[in-house]
């Protein structure tokens, strides 16, 4: 219930001319919905439905949800959303897993633009610039390319708006010595002009020991309408970031059994080099236009340009010797990824009709250029053994072999074009039909900068044109409930990702492809103080690169994977004071047929568990309110074991985490928050490196906040 209040002063007016000041609105209860199908969403169509009427998983992590829920960074957002796990482990940092898929098969995107090597690229980025995070679930490479065999992720920055002025600030302090530095501010200048700027800083002594971290990232932007109909926004980003002794992980107890069983007295120990280091430096531009043609056509163009610097220096891989009492080091890595992306997308939308019925569309063109060189020096060694629990490492460039230096192996460049429509006709005033079509050329070349072989020639060159789309329809079956059901496909990389693949991963290969079907209702109960989604869903990727029976040294394109699952959220207002939020997330996922070389021996492993992947996902979230100035906070994360191996003989154990938070409003616009996360301080594997390691999970952590909002 929302009481909305309007004051007139009788001092500085008169009764028939009375000042009329800004209207205020008294909530039932200051929470929020915890899951709001009335919302817009930008990801799973152009077509601006709402999350009620998109015959799809969406969900959306609003900037309300992530700061109620403590949330840090872009990937630790996604653990709002149902089945959903990630890991930010250095070599894979942006690893998600999405309906029984990872990789490539889950795209990225940065304010609907994907750079195109999303388990580096994507690595969690502090959550203060970015607006909201959305997810549509499943094959959906019709809306933005690029694989999306899994799903694809969103991720919004923040932009300047003409709805009043508005000052955010943050401090925090927490355990191994966090700190977040945080401010943000939009200004409306003139009846024409509107600016915002976002800054945070935020540093760390890791958990790990040795590890500290200090990250930069700003975000600012201009908007100014031109004329009544024509607005143009300039949007600018930058993040800096720069780790020190990177953890890179712990090894596994030997002998290795069925369990991954972890020497307690190295949870915190680091055996990287003493001067190990990741770094990277990213820049966005973008320059919006948008155009008001009519009542009922709008153009909007994005010319947009990413570019990123990001080094790394590390010893990767540590293995216990036969009895444990010794840590073997071994895969020292020097590299350096030099990446840049520009494009533009012209895209419209138009209301109208369609043989008399409610007809609305949304289509456009996107054009981009996406080149990356790499310049890895890779040593295996090993480099010595060291005692697990007292050492000392080197310097990096003392290992041997190590030399100094940057010298690249290859080029890749990937030109995209692409054509996209979608269309959304009511064939009655309840039934609607959503259709999408994207049809893509893309241009792989690759140029080899070291020594020509017969498996790797000075240049290389392929073309794709995959052909993606969606058929949805959805039935409101009354004013609080509908039901829908869809078909949607996608394209993804045979192997590897195409800004970074070898000649020997794409010359005999096409792009593999998914096939979705799911069906599914959302509905509101209890006078719309609660709101649920239901899902079902069955999905199968094909011609996925396997080993050949015949030559175990190569691979054919024959290979498939399929998931099938369940996905349940629910937010509900139980009274003024409190409130429920969850989700539960169900997966069977497996190879379907999929053959490996082991030893140069063929193995299949069809039947088995992609790894990684857990069959249970569930999150709890408790809010209650026993006073107008307090809210207390508790949460639950529930996640199934996972396999560490194709060949399903290496597990963990399934994990639960609990947190819990207190706010405290010291006036109108300041509040002091408490919060805890993992408060049984469990010891579990967030991700896994093969057989001999583990990355494990961030321990307890306590931090104390001050935000003030004005």
């Amino acid at each position: 219930m929302t009481i909305l209040l309007t004051f007139a002063s009788g001092g500085h007016g008169s009764e028939a001319n009375p000042v009329v000041l800004d209207a205020v609105s008294v909530t039932a209860s200051s929470f929020g919905q915890p899951l709001d199908l009335e919302q817009k969403n930008q990801t799973a169509s152009r077509l601006g439905l709402s999350l009620r009427e998109t015959p799809a998983s969406v969900f959306v992590v609003d900037r309300e949800t992530m700061e109620r829920r403590g949330v840090d960074n872009t990937q630790e957002a996604l653990k709002s959303v149902p089945g959903i796990t990630s890991s930010a482990a250095p070599g894979s940092p942006g690893a998600v897993f999405y309906r029984g898929f990872s990789g490539a098969s889950v795209t990225q995107l940065f304010n609907g633009i994907t750079v195109q090597y999303d388990a580096v690229a994507a690595r969690p980025v502090d959550s203060w610039i970015y607006d909201r995070v959305e997810a549509i679930g499943g094959a959906s490479s019709f809306l933005y390319g690029a694989g999306a065999v899994g799903g694809t992720i969103n991720n919004i920055t923040k932009l300047a708006h003409r709805d009043g002025n508005h000052t955010d600030l943050k401090a925090s302090y927490g355990r191994f010595d966090a700190v977040q530095l945080a401010a943000g501010t939009n200004r409306v200048l003139d009846e024409r002009n509107a600016v915002r700027l976002d800054v945070s800083r935020n540093t760390i002594n890791g958990w790990s020991e040795g590890v500290k971290r200090e990250a930069w990232q700003a975000a600012g932007s201009w908007q100014v309408d031109l004329t009544p109909a024509l607005r143009h926004t300039l949007a600018l980003e930058y993040q800096n970031e720069r780790v020190d002794r990177p953890y890179w992980g712990t090894p596994v107890l030997k002998p290795v059994g069925d369990r991954v069983r972890i020497d307690e007295d190295t949870r915190f120990k680091n055996y990287n080099s003493v001067d190990g280091l990741y770094e990277q430096r990213v820049r966005w531009a973008r320059s919006i236009t948008e155009f008001k043609a009519t009542d009922s056509l709008r153009l909007r163009n994005t010319l947009y340009h990413y570019s990123a610097l990001r080094d790394f220096q590390n010893v990767e891989t540590y293995a216990f010797n036969a009895s444990n009492t010794a840590v073997v080091r071994s895969n020292a890595l020097l590299q350096r990824h030099d990446q840049t992306l520009n494009g533009n997308r012209l895209e419209f939308t138009l209301n109208g009709q369609l043989g008399g019925h409610r007809s609305n569309w949304a289509g456009g063109i996107d054009y981009s250029v996406n080149k990356q060189t790499r310049f890895p020096l890779s040593v295996s060694g090993p480099f010595g053994s060291v005692d697990p629990y007292n050492f000392s490492t080197e310097k990096f460039f003392n290992l041997p072999g190590v030399t100094g230096g940057f010298n690249p192996q290859r080029t890749n460049r990937v030109k995209t074009l692409a054509i996209f429509l979608e269309n959304q006709t009511f064939l009655t005033n309840k039934l609607s039909l959503l259709t999408g079509l994207r049809h893509d050329r893309i241009d792989l070349e690759i140029t080899n900068h070291r020594t020509v072989t017969a498996t790797d020639p000075a240049y290389f060159k392929r073309r794709y044109h995959p052909l993606t789309g969606r058929l949805a329809l959805a039935y409101e079956l009354t004013d609080n409930a509908n039901v829908y059901a869809q078909y949607s496909t996608a394209a993804d990389p045979p192997a590897g990702i195409l800004t970074t693949a070898s000649f020997s991963q794409v010359r005999d290969f096409d792009l593999t492809t998914g096939k979705q079907w799911e069906i599914g209702s959302k509905f509101s109960f209890a006078d719309k103080r609660g709101n649920g989604t239901l899902a079902y869903y069955e999905i199968t990727r094909r011609n996925i690169a396997v080993s050949d029976p015949a030559n175990p040294g190569t691979t054919i394109p024959v290979g498939q994977q399929s998931s099938r699952g369940i996905e349940l959220a629910l937010g509900y207002q139980v009274n003024r004071s409190l409130q429920v939020a969850g989700n539960i997330a169900f997966v069977d996922a497996q190879y379907d047929k999929f053959n490996e070389s082991v030893s140069g021996v063929v193995v299949s492993r069809a039947g088995n568990r992609p790894t990684k992947v857990p069959k249970r996902v569930a999150n709890l979230w408790l809010t209650y309110s026993p006073l107008p100035a307090l809210e207390l906070g508790a949460d639950l994360r529930y996640v199934s074991a996972r396999y560490a191996d194709t060949a399903n003989t290496l597990r963990d154990d399934a994990y639960t985490l609990v947190g819990a938070s207190a706010s405290y409003k010291l006036n109108r616009t300041t509040r002091l928050v408490l919060r805890g996360k993992n408060l049984t301080d469990k010891i579990y594997a967030d991700s896994f490196s093969g057989s001999t390691m583990v990355y494990l999970g961030q321990p307890r952590t306590i931090d104390l906040s001050i935000q003030s909002s004005f």
